[in-house]
């Protein structure tokens, strides 16, 4: 009876370690990227940005304070948040929110807590 508690208790302390980190309304700042472009945080590619009437260029983006407005955890275990600039604009004058990897784009440095 007592390795039931026991698997039970340590159970229910696996699943709250694997609670979520974030919550909507945290606010992250965009780092540089490891690599020569964004891998975690999914910006729109060039031609995208350019048909809306925006200006493509990545450099601007590193530094800007976001603010998470959507999390989802999908089936294979990732997390998904959606982020907006804090400031209100648009990211590349064209896109007003964009989507991440979170707990990818943490450990790579895309995101930092601010």
């Amino acid at each position: 009876m007592n390795k039931y508690i026991l698997v039970v208790a340590f159970m229910i302390g696996a699943f709250s370690l694997n609670a979520q980190e974030v919550s909507v309304g945290d606010v992250f700042e965009i780092g540089r990227p490891d690599a020569p472009q964004y891998e975690h945080i999914d910006f729109p590619r060039p031609n995208f940005i350019i048909k809306r009437g925006g200006i493509a260029n990545y450099k601007r983006v590193e530094g800007n304070k976001v603010v998470v407005t959507s999390v989802k955890e999908q089936k294979d275990g990732t997390l998904k948040v959606k982020i907006k600039r804090a400031d209100g604009n648009r990211f590349f004058g064209s896109h007003w929110q964009v989507a991440a990897n979170f707990k990818e784009a943490m450990e790579s440095g895309e995101l930092i807590k601010a």
